[in-house]
C-alpha cells in the first residue's frame, strides 16, 4: 500500500486575542481552527479542538494579556488536548510572552519564572515557540525545542521613517537596550542615545530617569523599547529629553500592557505620539487616546507561520534582525 503524505496546517486561538488571530487567518487565507472552550463553575478551564486534528500542523495564538495566569493556563490545556488529539506538530505562538521580565535572579531566592514558562510548554507538548520582540534573546535558550523569536521592528521603522522629521534620535530608555536602539537607528539613519536610569531591586514598576547619554538637543527623540507596562520609565524619559532640549518626543514599543496609571501618565507626559503593536488588545480606556497609534503585526505572524510550516528561514523574513 502507498501513503501520499499531505501537510495540513491548523491555526487556532485561545481566548486572549481573537482579533489578532483572525487577521493572521485572513493574511495565511486559512479558516480558523474550531477551539471549544469554557470555564467550571470553580474556575477550571476547558479546552478541545472541535474537529479532527490527526496528523496536522497546529499553530495555537494566544497573548499572555490580563487575566495572565487564566490566559496560559487556558494555552498550556489547549496544547494538551492538541497533542492527544494527535496533531503532528503544534507550534505555541505567544506574541506577547508572560513572565519574560523574570529572565534571572537580581535577588537571592528569586524565581526565574521565564524558564519555567519554557519548561511548561514543553511539557504541555509544544515542538515549537513563537513570540515577538522577546524582552531579552536569553529566554531562546530556556527551551530544547525550536524557538522563533520575532521582530516588529520592520513596521516601527517603515513607520516612524514616514511620521517623524529629522534630525532625529533614537533613545534607549535604559542601558540594556542600547542594542536595539542601535538596530532602529541604523535603519532610520539617526543617532542613538541613552537614558541612565535608576529602579530599586525591591521595588517593582519604579523607576527614575538620571541623565541622557547622548546628542538630543535640537532633535526629535524616539524612545524605543519592548515593553509599555505603567509607563513609568517612559514618561520620565520623556520629561527628561525635553528639559534637555529635544523638539519632540515619539515612543515605540511592541507590547501596549498599559496597566494603570499607564494611561493617566501617558496622557499628561510630553508624548507625541506612543506607537504600540496589537501584540496585546488595547485597553477599553486607551481606545480614544490620540496620542496612541496602534500597528496590526498579523502581516508578520502569518509571514512566519507560513515559513515554519512550509520549513523555510525564518530569520530571512527579517533580513537576519530577528536575533
Amino acid at each position: 500500500m502507498e501513503v501520499v503524505s499531505r501537510k495540513r496546517l491548523m491555526l487556532f486561538s485561545g481566548g486572549s486575542n481573537e482579533a489578532l488571530a483572525h487577521e493572521v487567518a485572513e493574511a495565511l487565507g486559512v479558516k480558523m481552527g474550531q477551539l471549544e472552550r469554557s470555564t467550571f463553575a470553580n474556575g477550571e478551564i476547558y479546552a478541545r479542538p472541535s474537529e479532527s486534528v490527526r496528523g496536522a500542523d497546529c499553530f495555537l495564538i494566544q497573548s499572555h494579556t490580563d487575566p495572565i495566569n487564566f490566559y496560559i493556563m487556558e494555552q498550556l490545556i489547549a496544547i494538551d488536548a492538541l497533542k492527544r488529539a494527535s496533531a503532528r506538530k503544534i507550534t505555541a505562538v505567544i506574541p506577547y510572552f508572560g513572565y519574560s521580565r523574570a529572565d534571572k535572579k537580581v535577588r537571592p531566592r528569586e524565581a526565574i519564572t521565564a524558564r519555567l514558562m519554557a519548561d511548561l510548554f514543553l511539557t504541555a507538548g509544544a515542538d515549537r515557540m513563537v513570540s515577538i520582540d522577546l524582552h531579552t534573546g536569553q529566554i531562546q535558550g530556556f527551551s530544547d525545542q525550536p524557538f522563533d523569536a520575532l521582530t516588529a521592528m520592520p513596521l516601527f521603522t517603515d513607520y516612524l521613517s514616514s511620521t517623524v522629521d529629522s534630525p532625529m534620535t533614537v533613545v534607549s530608555p535604559d542601558a540594556g537596550g542600547v542594542k536595539r536602539a542601535e538596530r532602529y537607528a541604523r535603519h532610520l539613519g539617526a543617532y542613538v542615545a541613552f537614558i541612565h536610569k535608576r529602579r530599586e531591586a525591591d521595588r517593582h514598576n519604579e523607576s527614575s530617569a538620571k541623565a541622557v547619554i547622548g546628542e538630543v538637543k535640537g532633535r526629535h527623540a524616539v524612545i524605543v523599547d519592548d515593553i509599555i507596562d505603567t509607563a513609568g520609565t517612559v514618561c520620565n524619559a520623556a520629561e527628561l529629553l525635553m528639559e534637555k532640549g529635544a523638539l519632540s518626543v515619539t515612543v515605540a514599543a511592541t507590547h501596549g500592557i498599559l496597566s494603570d496609571p499607564a494611561i493617566d501618565r501617558i496622557k499628561n507626559a510630553p508624548i507625541r505620539e506612543l506607537v504600540i503593536t496589537n501584540s496585546l488588545p488595547l485597553r477599553a480606556d486607551a481606545q480614544h487616546l490620540e496620542q496612541i497609534k496602534v500597528l496590526s503585526i498579523a502581516p508578520i505572524v502569518a509571514e512566519a507561520l507560513e515559513a515554519i510550516f512550509m520549513e523555510s528561514s525564518v530569520s530571512k523574513l527579517f533580513l537576519g534582525e530577528n536575533v
